[in-house]
């Protein structure tokens, strides 16, 4: 079976921000990690996406690290990968994304999606 693959949009380099955090806790279980940020050329290792539509291969699910309206900007590119799973995680989140998500016919969770994957986010190390 293929390992799932993610794309974290709004990975970060910063070792101490949740996008950064999310890139390794999904990279440790097994993940396929896609991070996405137009301004970084590698994190943690890993090619970094300018944008979604740079990635050729299936996403599984799709973690979003930005502000809501930034998210709404990217649904339609989010929909065009067809993903199992759209998080939304803590700040990410807002009714009219929630709302225009499903008019896209995309599932959202609302959560943290390291704790979802049996992490405490504040345990990863920031150095």
């Amino acid at each position: 079976m293929p390992e799932p693959s993610v794309a974290v949009i709004g990975a970060s380099k910063d070792r101490r921000k949740y996008g950064n955090k999310a890139v390794r806790a999904y990279h440790e279980n097994g993940y396929k990690v896609f991070p996405v940020n137009p301004r970084e050329g590698a994190i943690e290792g890993m090619k970094t996406y300018r944008s979604l539509e740079e990635i050729s291969e299936p996403v599984d699910f799709v973690s979003l690290y930005v502000p809501p309206a930034l998210g709404l900007k990217m649904l339609p590119a989010i929909a065009d990968k067809k993903p199992q799973e759209v998080w939304l995680n803590p700040g990410s989140e807002s009714d009219d994304l929630i709302e225009a998500a499903a008019d896209l016919k995309l599932r959202t969770v609302v959560a943290c999606s390291i704790a979802a994957l049996g992490i405490d986010p504040e345990e990863i190390p920031e150095k």
